[in-house]
């Protein structure tokens, strides 16, 4: 019984009235007051159970989203409980260094969390007067972002691959690698893979362990032979993981969601099960409402002193940047790494096409204070050189190297080293800021200061001194 005057608990109601059952969703009728994302528990004639979610809920009518398949499920004999409470995963410190399936239960053997804090899965929009602009570095150790694509705490920026491009050996590297510049900082990353086989689960998990960053790294795992609906709660399960490290425990969090292309087939499947009207290439009309209410989850909150950084990644199905997932993630984040299939094909890796790639941000984490007081200029530079570099390429494969003149054809060798010695980097190869910016000048170095024009002349004199000299004493 319960204690005078409180209220007792709602008796969660039960229902064997399901209309019909059409792929991973319910629908079941004479359901009054359900709500939207409210928990249910779903019976089988066998004994088993399952756990979903209302999707919808109209004139009676509600929609569930079941976790898990629907074999063994008919509609005179299974029963749907409405538990009435929503979804929501026990977070605690001792997340990390764990790794869990999609919906956050334990994949490494270790005991479930036990938690007096629940937190619900879905989040509260950020308000926009309260997000604080995002305007510190994140060192990747990779210098194609770090050096010239600069990823901002509190910035989302997605990477755009294609099939067979070694995004995920990129995604290992940079979880092993990223950190804050501070010692006294707390730093943690979140991952969250969706639709990957059990081999790439594999990986990515020996490598966390092989190389020590697991310890501060939150795993949720969803493999390709798990069900698609999984895909949709995982990297919500992931965001409020994030959120609870980087608000309750003062942590700076690094996001990464890969591969947001499977998420949003998930999407579709679900589309196509409700009957609803496609979009465009069959994909539902709301994608990029519900691709914002993730990556918006990304950000810093003033007067708080974690934050959260997001880095998506999604395969470009056929190569086609302007596919609607990469295009609506476009618009939606600040900025993009595109992966190249040609770099690739010449052994670069990884192959980061730089002059596709942007981040908005990029200038307020750069700079005297947070880099180097030379990071814009050089990170310009070399920009205009590499694209010059590749229109002389394309031109002496015309008329021949020969006819060339003497500062295209510095610009042509400049354009080479910077594929194969700036972009190009080994797997366990881990470069400071300023590794990759002396790195930089020693790619310019044969260019004369008159072609310098993106650097101001006190940085040239400063720096490209300090690189000769040192060439010298070597």
């Amino acid at each position: 019984m319960s204690a005078p005057g409180t209220a007792a608990p709602p008796v969660p109601l039960e229902y064997s009235t399901i209309e019909r059952i059409a792929g991973p969703l319910l629908f079941v009728e004479g359901v009054d007051n359900a709500a939207y994302g409210e928990l249910v528990e779903i019976a089988l004639p066998n004994g088993e159970s399952r756990k979903g979610q209302i999707l919808e809920s109209r004139r009676g009518l509600a929609i569930v989203q079941v976790f898990g398949p629907t074999m063994g499920m008919n509609n005179t004999q299974t029963a749907v409980k409405f538990t009435g409470d929503v979804a929501r995963l026990n977070v605690s410190d001792e997340m990390l260094g764990r790794v869990f399936d999609g919906l956050g239960q334990p994949r490494d053997g270790g005991p479930r969390i036990v938690s007096k804090e629940k937190q619900d899965i879905v989040g509260n929009a950020m308000n926009p007067y309260s997000r604080e602009q995002p305007s510190e570095f994140i060192q990747t150790g990779m210098s194609n972002i770090d050096g010239m694509n600069t990823l901002v705490r509190g910035q989302k920026l997605p990477i755009f691959s294609a099939a067979g491009l070694p995004h995920n050996r990129l995604a290992a590297q940079i979880v092993r690698q990223a950190k804050v510049l501070g010692a006294s900082e707390s730093f943690a990353v979140v991952f969250a893979a969706m639709g990957i086989t059990s081999e790439e689960a594999n990986y990515f998990v020996s490598e966390f362990e092989r190389t020590g960053a697991l310890e501060r790294t939150v795993a949720f795992l969803n493999l390709s032979s798990d069900p698609s609906m999984e895909r949709v709660i995982t990297p919500r399960m992931a965001l409020t993981t994030a959120e609870f490290l980087a608000y309750e425990r003062n942590m700076h969090v690094l996001v990464v969601l890969t591969d947001m292309t499977n998420y949003c087939e998930a999407l579709r499947e679900i589309a196509a099960a409700r009957e609803e009207v496609p979009g465009r290439r069959g994909y539902p009309g709301y994608m990029y409402t519900d691709l914002a209410s993730i990556f918006e989850r990304a950000g810093k909150i003033k007067g708080r002193t974690g934050s959260i950084t997001q880095l998506p990644i999604l395969t470009m199905p056929a190569d086609d940047i302007t596919h609607p997932i990469p295009d609506l993630t476009g618009y939606i984040t600040e900025g993009q790494v595109v992966m190249s299939r040609e770099l690739q094909r010449r052994g670069v890796y990884p192959p980061v096409d730089v002059l596709l790639s942007l981040s908005r941000l990029m200038n307020q984490g750069i700079g005297k204070g947070r880099t180097r007081e030379d990071h814009r200029g050089v990170a310009d530079q070399l920009f205009a050189t590499y694209a010059t570099g590749k229109d002389q390429r394309a031109l002496s494969a015309i008329v021949g190297e020969e006819a060339l003149g003497e500062v295209d054809r510095i610009n042509l060798r400049s354009a080479d080293r910077f594929e194969s010695q700036f972009v190009n980097q080994g797997y366990e190869e881990d470069r400071s800021i300023e590794e990759t910016l002396n790195l930089g000048w020693d790619i310019l170095s044969e260019l004369p200061d008159r072609e310098l024009k993106r650097i101001k002349t006190t940085f040239i004199e400063k720096y490209r001194a300090t690189k000769q000299a040192g060439a010298k004493n070597q």
